[in-house]
């Protein structure tokens, strides 16, 4: 097997209120909430997971919501900024008329790279795009009753990082992860690999001034990259030590397993496997119904519980 890098993985941002989170991602932008746990790290905090009906690896948006109150992320230089869904052709119209039902924050639509797209925040304040890809996506969109799959997202199309300069970071991408550049608008640099067919875009945008993001709430916490299995992500692990990037021992994350270390323009990158996946611990038609703890928290199940609020 090659030791590929196989596109986006997941992407996970910060979120304030964890109930207002879940309905604006579950019903009004439809996905699947696959999964309900806390963070490893944090288990006072949930761990949200949306995507298709089994959490493929390119449709996974995670959250971590600490609460009302905390400190508003800011948009800058060092983060990625901008998440892009592929929605179907001609489904932009839907989507306007939904966002205006439910009072989201959304700008006209525009064109980019020759793909038209939608821009919306979130309740957080999160940028989002959703974009009518002219490459063919033929993944299988989750439904919902108020949205069906001639308009429903179907995963990541592309994903944005705001850097002072791109070289470095664009060095990571074509060396080490086997992405090409493709195409460029202006100070907008379009990475991609051909070895997947979807969530396969990096954008770099290089802004020389732009004053350092913060993240918080609102924004983007890491971008997570795909491998097949664990011992093709030890073989990256190898290479990007070497680089002095300071990538950390594999970590179980329960449904898969990851690396993490800060690429040079900033942005926090995770390495993540596909094994073992979402039905580890719940039945496809039972995803994001339990809260689900990782063994090292299940004696602490009702502590945990009575900290975390309802939110369905």
């Amino acid at each position: 097997m090659e030791n590929k890098i196989l596109g986006i993985h997941h992407i996970t941002a910060i979120a304030g209120d964890a109930k207002r989170n879940f309905n604006f991602y579950s019903k009004i932008l439809g996905l699947r909430f696959i999964k309900k746990t806390v963070n490893f790290d944090d288990p006072g905090t949930y761990h949200f997971y949306f995507g298709d009906e089994i959490g493929s690896a390119g449709t996974i948006l995670t959250f971590f919501p600490w609460g009302e109150g905390i400190q508003q992320g800011r948009k800058g230089s060092g983060m990625a900024t901008e998440i892009g869904y592929s929605v179907p052709a001609g489904s932009l119209d839907f989507w306007i008329n939904r966002f205006e039902e439910h009072n989201v924050i959304y700008n006209k639509t525009a064109m980019k790279f020759g793909e038209k797209h939608l821009t919306f925040l979130d309740p957080d304040g999160l940028k989002l795009e959703l974009i009518e890809s002219k490459t063919a996506d033929d993944r299988k969109a989750w439904e919902t009753e108020d949205i069906k799959k001639a308009v429903a997202t179907k995963g990541f199309h592309n994903i944005t990082l705001t850097l002072n300069d791109i070289k470095a970071t664009a060095i990571i991408l074509t060396e080490v992860f086997g992405y090409k550049l493709i195409d460029q608008e202006v100070n907008r640099y379009r990475y991609a690999t051909n070895e997947v067919d979807n969530a396969a875009i990096v954008d770099l945008v290089q802004l020389p001034d732009e004053k350092r993001g913060h993240v918080a709430n609102g924004s983007v916490h890491h971008v997570a990259f795909r491998v097949k299995n664990d011992e093709i992500l030890m073989h990256f692990r190898k290479i990007i030590d070497a680089l002095g990037l300071g990538i950390t021992p594999q970590i179980d994350r329960q449904y898969f397993h990851s690396l993490y270390f800060r690429e040079p323009g900033g942005v926090l990158f995770e390495i993540a496997t596909e094994n073992p996946g979402f039905t580890v611990d719940e039945k496809v038609e039972n995803l994001g119904k339990e809260l689900k703890l990782p063994p090292q928290y299940e004696t602490r199940r009702e502590e945990i519980e009575s900290n975390l609020v309802l939110i369905n």
